[in-house]
């Protein structure tokens, strides 16, 4: 089963430019090179980042080592490249001194790479992102996309998005799947690229976070269960974001006394993910999380949306002391969009303190499944 991404490598790439594509381990970035290099009529050397040979070839910045390294080809592409010492500076010199060169590179790891990068190639770089297979992407050639979502509705919830997870013949390949990643791949970058001592406490963090989907999260309390203060809990997060693990979501205010702001929520990339990390794979049926369930796939699956379509806006939730909430805003265009996602439809109004607030620039819907695949065309 080929599942075609959003992202097309050949129309995004360009002569004495970078083009660096971000996103978590094992969601196809790889997959998406080996078949631009197969179809492209471009001359293409590609390496792989994790290969010593390849860290000497581009680790030191020098421009005649890196003219051998490239040869004759029209384009080159690194793998892998947060493995790489120096690749910033390398890639700069390369895109400076041979012009005609288009460059492509992946990074599993987001904190590595994008540190290096992102001052020596001002100006010279492209960056996309790939994450999960979205909603999009799967269904757009389907003929009766309402009638697969309403029979895989279910597993997607359970087993996620990962391209492995979607091509899967059963549920048991989707859990080892789903395990070797958490046991294997999940913390890898952050323990290989940052001062953490060991694992353990991270998935701590992650179970935490698991069970608080849609809760604002107390970075005091998180420390306190964990045993360690709330600023290395701060720092924690803020990794397990980078790895493209969970992804922050705000609170939205325009300075209302009533509302709230200083908390956050914390949401799954793949909800697949954040199953096996509390080891859970029973059919929703059994289930006592659909709803927390539910509102991280819709919020992951519209973040996926704007990102790879180019709506651009900020997202956040809102909520007052008064516990009047709206799941996701998202603010763009000079206007306000609130989104409310229930698994099961109710009869549910606006908040009367938003309507009053924001009424003339702000609008108010609520997300089912009955509706999502609006939400996200």
């Amino acid at each position: 089963m080929r599942i075609a991404r959003y992202l097309d490598i050949s129309q995004e790439i360009r002569p004495g430019k970078t083009l660096i594509l971000f996103g978590p381990r094992r969601v196809g970035k790889t997959t998406l090179l080996m078949d631009f290099i197969k179809e492209t009529t471009k001359k293409i050397i590609d390496y792989r980042g994790d290969e010593i040979s390849t860290q000497h070839a581009f680790d030191t910045p020098d421009s005649a080592l890196l003219r051998d390294a490239v040869g004759t080809a029209d384009v080159l592409v690194i793998d892998e490249a947060q493995a790489i010492k120096n690749i910033g500076q390398s890639l700069k010199i390369i895109n400076d001194t041979l012009p005609h060169v288009a460059v492509v590179v992946t990074g599993s790891s987001s904190f590595e790479l994008a540190g290096q990068v992102g001052e020596p190639l001002t100006g010279r770089k492209m960056t996309k992102y790939l994450l999960p297979i979205s909603l999009r992407e799967l269904l757009t050639e389907d003929i009766a996309p309402a009638r697969t979502l309403q029979q895989k509705l279910q597993s997607w919830l359970v087993y996620g998005m990962y391209p492995d997870v979607i091509t899967a013949k059963t549920n048991e390949e989707r859990r080892d799947f789903l395990r070797e990643i958490v046991d294997s791949y999940l913390l890898k970058d952050i323990l290989i690229y940052q001062d953490v001592k060991g694992s353990r406490v991270l998935l701590q963090l992650l179970i935490l976070l698991s069970h608080q989907i849609g809760s604002e999260v107390s970075l005091t309390e998180l420390g306190s269960s964990l045993g360690i203060d709330k600023n290395t809990v701060a720092r924690y997060l803020d990794l397990l974001e980078k790895a493209y693990i969970i992804f922050r979501l705000g609170g939205f205010s325009r300075n209302l006394r009533s509302e709230v702001t200083k908390t956050a929520k914390y949401y799954f990339y793949d909800v697949g993910i954040r199953n096996a990390v509390i080891n859970n794979f029973n059919e929703l049926s059994l289930r006592d999380d659909i709803g927390k369930l539910w509102e991280n796939f819709v919020i992951v699956e519209r973040l996926k949306t704007r990102l790879y379509t180019n709506l651009y806006a900020n997202q956040y939730f809102w909520r007052t002391w008064q516990q009047n909430e709206i799941d996701l805003v998202e603010e763009r265009e000079g206007k306000l969009f609130g989104f409310e996602i229930k698994w099961k439809t109710k009869l549910t109004v606006m908040p009367r303190e938003w309507q009053e607030a924001y009424g003339k620039e702000a609008t108010w819907k609520m997300i089912t499944p009955d509706n999502i695949l609006a939400f996200i065309k």
